[in-house]
């Protein structure tokens, strides 16, 4: 049968890292593909004991909630956000959501009609990407450096397409792993004010941050909460099968949000948000933190020696100060999308870069997860694709 679907569907289009994952999954291969956190570091004892305490709580714990969220968790989270300077919003301009991810949905749900542009980082984070042109926004790409968007260009680019949005994830980017500078996250912030865009501030890896001595400024800690929304995620520091983040910002958009949340799914897991209620509470969950930035930072060093050692050709990176990413560029006469499949054959899997760009890809380019592979498997792993990649390049065989 011909199904009849909506003209929209035409803008989705599968996840590029969720395909890869499906066929790394059958397959003995070392993964650098998905951003996984480590699940040996799972907090098991913590989140049991959170749960019972819910349960303790009685019946009541298993009834409908608000669609805004368990309150006693958005008090937690402001209590949270304040302590990165974020002071603007109360627990009143926030939506608890399924993942920081349906935040991004529902934000574009009640913003873009057809045709409205949104900019964004180039390379930036797919999903996001994904998002946005399924409700057929238009992408548009500002030019970046390390430090993060060219004021020059955004500018240009503000007073060209009038955009709804400024998407951007300024801290530990996906895939980049760039940190903005504080001179450019300020700039951004006056352009917006200037312009009347708002800001879409994405901060899943901000907490999983290497070196404690520099202080990287949210967007929304440099605006008085009207033109920046931040977004953050539970799912990177305690336990991604939660499916909890939230998202704050100015209140009637907050409050358009959690309408549309309504025609969606009413509300996020309850029980959910009240175990991690609890497990901030009788848990040291900043203890825990520390402990996956101390592994982490190791398994991220590991990463880096062996891309050192290597002498590929035409290797290009910077090391990350957080997160859990390598960017890398290669020869340019490599694709990496071709190459994945040998890559796999040989037991190592990544992700391609050419997704991750609104604008022209660059199809020499590769996301390396560092966060889920043990020292030994990234140095084996390691080792493999070097090896690959040595061969296509002396070979010819991958051209761009």
């Amino acid at each position: 049968m011909k199904y009849a679907f909506a003209k929209r569907v035409r803008h989705l289009h599968s996840s590029a890292v969720r395909d890869i994952l499906k066929v790394v999954n059958k397959e003995n291969v070392i993964s650098f593909a998905g951003g996984l956190p480590d699940d040996n570091l799972f907090p098991l004892e913590g989140v049991q004991d959170a749960f019972a305490r819910v349960f303790e709580t009685g019946k009541k714990s298993m009834q409908y909630s608000e669609t805004e969220g368990y309150r006693p968790l958005r008090e937690v989270i402001v209590e949270r956000m304040k302590r990165k300077g974020i002071q603007s919003f109360t627990e009143d301009d926030m939506l608890v959501t399924t993942g920081s991810q349906q935040a991004i949905d529902l934000f574009s749900r009640v913003i873009f009609n057809p045709g409205d542009v949104v900019l964004t980082e180039d390379p930036t984070y797919l999903a996001a990407l994904q998002v946005f042109q399924s409700y057929e926004a238009k992408v548009i790409a500002v030019d970046s450096d390390d430090n993060g968007m060219l004021p020059d260009d955004l500018e240009q680019k503000l007073k060209m397409y009038k955009p709804k949005c400024i998407y951007v994830v300024p801290t530990f980017s996906n895939p980049a792993g760039r940190v903005w500078s504080k001179e450019r996250r300020v700039q951004l912030v006056n352009l917006a004010h200037k312009y009347r865009a708002l800001i879409f501030e994405d901060d899943p890896y901000g907490d999983i941050q290497f070196n404690e001595d520099e202080t990287y400024t949210p967007l929304a800690a440099l605006d008085d909460g009207t033109h920046v929304l931040y977004t953050s995620t539970f799912s990177k520091t305690a336990v991604p099968a939660l499916r909890t983040g939230w998202i704050a910002g100015p209140f009637q958009v907050i409050r358009m949000m959690a309408q549309a949340k309504q025609a969606n799914d009413l509300h996020s897991n309850s029980l959910s948000q009240q175990a991690l209620y609890q497990l901030c509470r009788h848990f040291d969950l900043d203890g825990h933190i520390q402990t996956l930035i101390h592994e982490y930072r190791a398994r991220k060093d590991t990463m880096l020696r062996m891309l050192q050692q290597s002498n590929l050709q035409g290797l290009r990176f910077v090391e990350p100060k957080g997160g859990m990413f390598f960017w890398i560029e290669l020869d340019e006469k490599i694709n990496t999308t071709l190459l994945l499949s040998e890559a796999v054959k040989q037991g190592v899997a990544y992700v391609p870069g050419e997704p991750f760009y609104a604008g022209t890809p660059k199809a020499n380019t590769m996301r390396l997860n560092f966060t889920h592979s043990t020292h030994e498997k990234i140095e084996q792993g390691m080792n493999i694709l070097v090896d690959v990649v040595e061969h296509a390049t002396q070979e010819q065989i991958i051209l761009a």
